[in-house]
């Protein structure tokens, strides 16, 4: 299938063939048949990515400002890697999509195959999207007409945040796309609108769908004329749609108010308000967020968990339904709002000239199906190479930041031979497959499972689907490696015992750290015997919406990252965790691991304490590591430099950032095709693993919890 990409880095636009989306659990599965340019926010992407590097940095004073701390913690080369690398990722373009389901994922009893929908997939011949991002189109509403669905209810909820009543004065600033719909849904509401836009063409179009407009472009000043057009008064309710840097559209809002009036910010324009303007009236403001309540909400988007409507009455999804019965009542025109509709082949017409395009709504046509030729439409293939008889032939299914930058990195020159990659969308996997040579790009994972040349599977993907991955690829004879954590749980972990007991492939966990050339030279220098290790974890925070900490997908930080320091422990001991107990700042034990202290009894004797803390700052090192043994001292600072005191013949190890990703790789592809025995043994891998769900264990009952060893 296509879909229209926009590169930031180079900022071309362009349209490339990509596999076609899975259908999803709670997603349906749509082709598209029409899609709205959102000329507005598309034209700001598409101009920052066509910035130069110093422009780029000015629009984002922010991220400069984390790209500073990084190269403090991380040092200059791994910042700069990192900062191209995300240059590097392709975005998607589009959020007003309507077609066809050609598919309904499990969870989903509101479409059948055939329903016509509107949803805020990109601009691509086919889209996978959650359930409650969509909306079904009523009969008479043509697709053209519903493509404006989503933009739709951008302009709704502002007005919903905006509360009017029937007869009030109500001015849209900003007689764009969304105004022009803000403007129109407030006239069908029953108020007086009146617009402002210095665009003469646009004053005529909103005139024409009678609107009154304020003539700026013949001298009128806007707060004079809507104060003379309310008696005096002033306007009730100012909505913004607009886009500028200026400062002047919300002083001006604020002086044509009432007193007690509302201002509702819609567009994006400066907010160096005037305190005297806002106190003296006790006027009101409030940003907009998008569709309506739900959008950014995880559980709501992506898990298809509702909002009971006596509570809240209008969801974005029902602020979509909103919409298209307004435009099958005729309540809403949107016809006459449309200024050019191109064939999606032709997408450069709108595209390649975006910062002059004055049109008001672009919307772009997609062929009727087309299939695939090889009948694969969930896989791009880029050459015909024969893989035949060759051993470390690699399928990697995830395509995330971690295959981006660490893993596709460090497998340059290992000798792998890079088959097929599969990514969820398409877009990262197949931005990853040209980069680096893979003869072909999935969104089906069966498409490794089932080749025959593939004989190592890298798994990626977030930490739910590890355990079941692992056990697909043992299960189908492949050499495995899976990035931390290896299970959730230990009802995943026993069936993954199972599995490679029955099996005669070899498992690997991406537990790294003990192959930093810091470690290997710690190992080597400390010999045999107890020791004390005191590890400290600078993990730093991370918002509690974010996925790693949901203890279904992410299975919380402990098991999904400090795993790897309780292997690193392991690793210098030589030894496997007997009894593990944690306490953490919090105190519910489901959600305060972010601040814990993990307590490691070996069974040599050996003592480690974990410290794995999120309250630190950014700019200090990461990860620090002493150990005390035989009156000896060895300080590992963030794996780019060792100390050793009391050694003979070792002082110190001084390297740029090295945490053993490369190392790791390179032996992993060797002994796939050489043979060997697995990277860390699997009765190793397991301990850790336990240790982990240990640590968690013990945190809820507050003692010491044993490990099976």
């Amino acid at each position: 299938m296509k879909q229209i990409l926009q590169h930031l880095k180079s900022g071309n636009t362009s349209l490339e063939e990509l596999p076609a989306p899975m259908v999803r659990p709670g997603n349906v599965l749509i082709r598209t048949s029409r899609s709205l340019v959102s000329l507005g926010t598309e034209r700001s992407l598409v101009e920052f990515s066509r910035a130069n590097l110093i422009d780029k940095a000015r629009q984002q004073p922010d991220k400069v400002k984390e790209v500073l701390n990084k190269m403090k913690s991380d040092g200059l080369i791994p910042t700069l890697e990192a900062v191209f690398s995300k240059l590097e990722e392709p975005l998607p373009l589009g959020y007003c999509n309507v077609g066809r389901v050609i598919a309904v994922g499990d969870g989903v009893s509101e479409y059948a195959v055939g329903d016509r929908v509107a949803s805020n997939g990109p601009h691509a011949e086919i889209v996978s999207v959650p359930k409650n991002l969509t909306a079904a189109i009523p009969d008479g509403v043509t697709d053209e007409d519903a493509s404006f669905t989503v933009i739709g209810a951008i302009a709704l909820q502002g007005i919903r945040l905006c509360n009017p009543t029937f007869g009030e004065t109500i001015v849209v600033i900003g007689l764009g796309l969304i105004g022009l719909i803000t403007a129109q849904l407030l006239r069908a509401n029953g108020c007086r609108v009146i617009g402002i836009d210095l665009d003469e063409n646009k004053c005529r179009l909103a005139e024409k769908l009678g609107i009154e407009v304020v003539q700026i472009q013949k001298g009128e000043d806007p707060v004079k004329r809507i104060i003379g057009l309310t008696s005096g008064a002033g306007a009730d309710g100012v909505i913004i749609t607009a886009s500028t840097k200026s400062n002047e559209v919300i002083a001006q809002s604020a002086k044509m108010s009432r007193k007690r009036g509302r201002i509702i910010l819609v567009g994006v324009v400066g907010l160096d308000i005037s305190r005297a303007d806002f106190y003296e009236k006790e006027l009101t403001f409030q940003v907009s967020c998008s569709y309506g309540p739900g959008r950014y909400d995880h559980d709501y988007e992506q898990k298809g968990m509702d909002y009971p409507l006596p509570f809240v009455r209008w969801t974005e999804k029902r602020n979509f339904e909103a919409i298209l019965n307004a435009i099958a009542d005729g309540q809403l025109n949107v016809k006459d709002l449309i200024t050019e509709v191109v064939d999606l082949a032709d997408f450069e017409k709108i595209y390649g000239n975006i910062s002059d395009n004055n049109s008001i709504a672009s919307i772009l046509k997609y062929p009727e199906e087309e299939e695939n030729s090889d009948g694969h439409p969930n896989l791009v293939k880029y050459d015909s190479r024969s893989f035949a008889g060759t051993k470390g032939v690699l399928g990697i299914i995830g395509a995330g930041n971690f295959t981006k930058r660490v893993i596709l990195p460090a497998l340059k020159g290992s000798g792998a031979v890079l088959k097929t990659i599969s990514s969820a969308g398409g877009v990262s996997g197949s931005e990853l497959a040209k980069k680096y040579g893979f003869s072909q790009s999935a969104t089906d994972n069966d498409e490794i499972w089932n080749d025959p040349d593939i004989d190592l599977v890298l798994i990626t993907t977030r930490h739910n689907q590890h355990a079941s991955m692992a056990i697909k690829a043992l299960q189908t004879g492949k050499h495995l490696f899976v990035e931390k954590p290896l299970a959730l749980n230990q009802g995943e972990l026993d069936r993954i015992i199972d599995a490679y007991q029955n099996g005669s492939s070899t498992l690997s966990v991406g537990f790294n750290r003990r192959f930093s050339p810091h470690s290997v030279a710690i190992k080597k220098a400390l010999g045999p015997g107890p020791m004390n290790i005191v590890a400290t974890m600078n993990a730093g925070f991370i918002p509690k919406d974010v996925w790693v900490h949901d203890l279904n997908v992410g299975g919380g930080r402990i098991i999904g990252e400090a795993c790897h320091f309780i292997d690193l422990c392991s690793y210098f001991t030589g030894s496997k965790v007997q009894s593990v107990c944690m306490n953490s700042m919090g105190t519910n034990p489901d959600e305060s691991t972010d601040n814990a202290t993990i307590l490691l009894k070996y069974a040599d004797g050996s003592n480690a304490t974990i410290h794995y803390f999120a309250n630190g700052h950014k700019s200090y090192a990461k990860e620090r590591v002493e150990i005390y043994s035989r009156e000896r001292t060895i300080v590992l600072d963030n794996f780019r430099r060792t100390t050793a005191f009391g050694f003979s013949g070792f002082r110190k190890v001084k390297t740029r950032l090295d945490k053993g990703h490369k190392t790791q790789f390179h032996e992993l592809i060797r002994r796939v095709k050489k043979g060997g025995d697995p990277l860390i043994p699997f009765d190793s891998l397991v301990n850790t693993t336990s240790a982990s769900f240990a640590a968690i264990e013990s945190l809820k009952r507050n003692e010491w919890v044993k490990v099976e060893l």
